[in-house]
Formats: C-alpha cells, sequence, structure tokens
C-alpha cells in the first residue's frame, strides 16, 4: 500500500541504468549526509550495495504514485511535500537539492538518465489500472480455467467474430488515444436509449481490435450515429439490408491508415476493420441493437460487420465529400451514411465524359428498384480511371451530378405501379410527371480505389432516406 514518503531526500533507480550504476558512491556519500535519505530500486532489491536505506520496490507501485518517467530521479521532500526534482545526473542540480556543495565534483557534469520500469509499454497501463484506474464498469472475473474469448461469445458481446478481451489495461491504454474525460458523455446510444461514456466506447474499441490512435475517430461516428437525422434507432430496425457507412475525410485519414485505395471497401487494414466494428458493437453492447431482437433485417449485409473506408483526396481531381458538406480540406471528419452492399460498375470502354455518366446513371438507376424512386440515397464511389476521364474533359463533381441527376430523371408513365407488367413501382399520382430518381441532395460522390481498373460501384441507400429517414451526417473528428 502506498504511503507519503517521508522528509529528506528520495532517489529513485534501477541497476539496469548506466547513469544509476555510475552513481552508486554518490549513492552511498548521501547515505552519510545530513538529510534522511530512502532509495527505491525498481529492479534489484541488492542495488545499491550495502545500504540500509535502499527498498525494493518490486510491485513498482512507489515509483507509479511519485510519477517517475526517468531513472535515476532525486527529490526533495520537506512536510510532506515535493519542493524540487531532477532527472538523470545533472551535477549542479543534485547539488543543489541535496545541499551537498562537493557532491560528484569528480563526476561528469551532465548524463541522461535511462526510462524507468513502471511507464514501459504495457506495464504502465498495468500500473494505472492496479493503482490508479478510475473505470467504472463492471468488472468481470474469470475462473482460473475459463477462456476469455469465449467469455466473450457466451456474455453476448461478440458480433460473430472472436473479440479482444477488455481488460482494465487494454481499456486504459485505448484511453490514452483522447483528452476526453473516461464518464463524458458521448451521446445515448439507441434501441435501448443509454448514455454512452467515453470508457464504454473505449471498452467497444478494445473489443473491436482498435488501436488508441483510432479512439477520436471511433468517438466521432458515435456522436454522428447520435444525431436524430441519422435516424440510428429507425436503421436498426428496419427489416431492410442496411447499416452504417463510415467515410472518412481529412488528414486523420493518412495518419492513422485508414485505407482509401487498392480495395478500399475490402479486407486487410486494420483501421477500416475496426472503427467501423467498435460503431457496430457499441450499438450492439451498450444500445442493445441485436439481430433477432430490434435489429429485423431480412437478409442484412455483410457490411454490418464493418464499412469503414476513407475518400482518396491526395489525387482527386474534386474536392471532397466533407469540404461539400462545408468542412475544410484541413479538417478530419467522420460521415456516416445508411447504406447497404457494393453494387459493381464494369465500364472499361467509355472514353468520354458523356458515355461514362450514362453507364453510371443506369447503374444508379437499379438502387433498391429500377422503379422507384426519391426512397433510396446513394453514393456513387468513383475509381481513379474513371475519374480521370472526366478530370480529363474538365467536368467538375457538381457538373456530373447535374448531369447524372438529369439522366435519372424519367416519366412517371415508366415507372409507376404496372407499368412494364412489372406490379412494384411509385403510385399513380406521379404517371404525368418528370420524376427525379434521387432527392435533391439524395446522391453522394466520393473518389477511392486503386489506381488501376475500370470499376468503380454504387453503395445504395436505405428506403427511408431523406427527411422522414436518415440522411448522412458528418462530425468534426476531435482529440
Amino acid at each position: 500500500m502506498n504511503t507519503s514518503p517521508p522528509d529528506g531526500l528520495l532517489i529513485v533507480c534501477k541497476r539496469d541504468c548506466a547513469t544509476c550504476t555510475m552513481l552508486e558512491p554518490i549513492f552511498a556519500e548521501l547515505a552519510t549526509a545530513d538529510l534522511p535519505l530512502l532509495i527505491y530500486s525498481q529492479d534489484d532489491p541488492t542495488f545499491p550495495a550495502h545500504l540500509p536505506q535502499v527498498v525494493h520496490d518490486a510491485l513498482l507501485e512507489q515509483s507509479y504514485h511519485l510519477g517517475i518517467e526517468v531513472v535515476p530521479t532525486l527529490i526533495r521532500m520537506v512536510d510532506g511535500q515535493e519542493i524540487g526534482r531532477t532527472v538523470g545526473w545533472d551535477r549542479a542540480a543534485w547539488q543543489a537539492l541535496t545541499a551537498v556543495p562537493t557532491l560528484g565534483a569528480t563526476l561528469p557534469a551532465q548524463r541522461p538518465g535511462c526510462g524507468a520500469k513502471n511507464v514501459e509499454p504495457g506495464t504502465a497501463e498495468e500500473l494505472e489500472a492496479r493503482y490508479g484506474t478510475t473505470l467504472r464498469a463492471r468488472h468481470i472475473e474469470l475462473a482460473e480455467l475459463q477462456d476469455d474469448i469465449e467469455l466473450g461469445y457466451e456474455l453476448g458481446w461478440s458480433d460473430g467474430l472472436p473479440v479482444v478481451p477488455p481488460t482494465p489495461a487494454r481499456v486504459l491504454a485505448m484511453l490514452r488515444g483522447t483528452t476526453r474525460h473516461p464518464q463524458e458523455i458521448v451521446g445515448v446510444i439507441p434501441p435501448n436509449n443509454v448514455a454512452c461514456t467515453v470508457e464504454k466506447v473505449a471498452i467497444n474499441a478494445v473489443l473491436a481490435g482498435c488501436k488508441p490512435a483510432y479512439m477520436p475517430v471511433v468517438l466521432a461516428a458515435v456522436a454522428a450515429a447520435c444525431q436524430d437525422a441519422f435516424c440510428m434507432h429507425g436503421l436498426l430496425a428496419t427489416t431492410y439490408f442496411s447499416g452504417p457507412v463510415v467515410i472518412i475525410n481529412g488528414p486523420v485519414a493518412q495518419q492513422i491508415g485508414v485505407n482509401s485505395g487498392v480495395n478500399a471497401l475490402g479486407q486487410g487494414h486494420r483501421a477500416n476493420a475496426t472503427i467501423g466494428r467498435a460503431l457496430q458493437l457499441i450499438i450492439r453492447n451498450v444500445g442493445g441493437g441485436v439481430p433477432g431482437g430490434v435489429d429485423r433485417a431480412v437478409l442484412g449485409n455483410p457490411g454490418k460487420y464493418t464499412f469503414c473506408f476513407a475518400e482518396r483526396e491526395v489525387d482527386s481531381p474534386w474536392e471532397s465529400l466533407a469540404v461539400e458538406r462545408g468542412f475544410t480540406a484541413a479538417d478530419s471528419t467522420v460521415t456516416l451514411f445508411a447504406g447497404d452492399g457494393v453494387q459493381a460498375i464494369f465500364d472499361q470502354q467509355s472514353r468520354t465524359p458523356d458515355s461514362l455518366a450514362r453507364t453510371f446513371a443506369a447503374c444508379l438507376q437499379a438502387v433498391a428498384h429500377p422503379k422507384i424512386a426519391l426512397a433510396a440515397d446513394a453514393i456513387l464511389v468513383v475509381s481513379p480511371e474513371h475519374a480521370r476521364v472526366f478530370a480529363e474533359a474538365g467536368w467538375s463533381k457538381a457538373q456530373l451530378k447535374q448531369e447524372l441527376n438529369s439522366l435519372l430523371t424519367r416519366p412517371g408513365a415508366e415507372m409507376v405501379r404496372g407499368a412494364g407488367g412489372i406490379a412494384e413501382g411509385i403510385p399513380a399520382q406521379f404517371r404525368d410527371a418528370a420524376v427525379p430518381k434521387f432527392r435533391p441532395g439524395g446522391l453522394h460522390i466520393v473518389h477511392a480505389g486503386g489506381g488501376a481498373g475500370l470499376f468503380s460501384a454504387v453503395i445504395g441507400g436505405w428506403v427511408a432516406s431523406g427527411s422522414a429517414g436518415s440522411i448522412a451526417v458528418t462530425e468534426k473528428v476531435g482529440v
């Protein structure tokens, strides 16, 4: 148990430090000086040798409470309070703190110290979990032979894949990825409308396999999912295919390694795989959105494990999705879209923007159903080779959207129920109208994918897109 250090001099050192071993005669000299001396040895109870003032800090508890980062560290205590500290060997500083003006006169004036054992990777988190944690989540003790991976399945934490056991040390390490307080409320998670703290986000980010550096992005994704405009509760409860699609823009994508290039919508990148998964696990484990419960999807889609990618901004001919939505290129953002699976666009022949736009329009017409309009939004993911066709012709993103909207506006007579021998379609009241496929603002265009391959893609939206359902929302990534 930690106790307050006594008045006098306090030294923290370890044998596995060249500067500490160089100072062994200094430690012996201070042991006979006027001020009381206490030495905490981190790694060897016999170092420094032959001194009764040595205490082996085997559990590193004292080092943790003293906030030691470098050894040797010399501290001066007066009336139970620290009045001075120096790290490494600095002869003038040691002489001043010890009040021994001749201390170390024959030694070099300065020598750097070594990293303390209590701040070694993994150890620091274990010590914080043991001595300083402020975590409030319920702690579950495992039986001696109980498998922690299997426990994740038994307790319902898993999405069907193995989860990383959220030990206190792992959760604390995850929390170091953000400056936000662990008990700060990020949002209220549907369907059970449970307040979600930063700590709960961190626990599920561990379960998902995230790195601490991903935490600000996960937090932004959670905040976006909690916006009323996104309608996460409705998206969860629908029998349709859709789930949250996470699109990342700005410098953070490159900083944490979110893939925007080859296989951007596929496997192989930890950030893509785990950020989207963390959001889904939070909805499941915090909000109670369990498939077969409130989640009533008839078929679902594989993206409900995780669907996360970055826009390829570095060589895009157009402004990014985030800039379109009012942010700057320097901002890091997360956009959520209620989307389903990936529909391929194959066009290896078009070399003019007019021809390629017609291909895009033909494929976009099939979103949800070729005769359904103004119901489902969509994302058009344009690959670099296809984007180059438009760039070389000088087409802006706005021009492409305008052309697509024109091509996707059809006579209502072709789309009403019963037309073409198909019972499905729009209501008969639209028979004499020109009907656009997408509502205003319902078609989004992003640039992503590998540099070779004349393939693009459509991510269809929930059929309850728009003001009555879900619209894409964007959150700025904080710290």
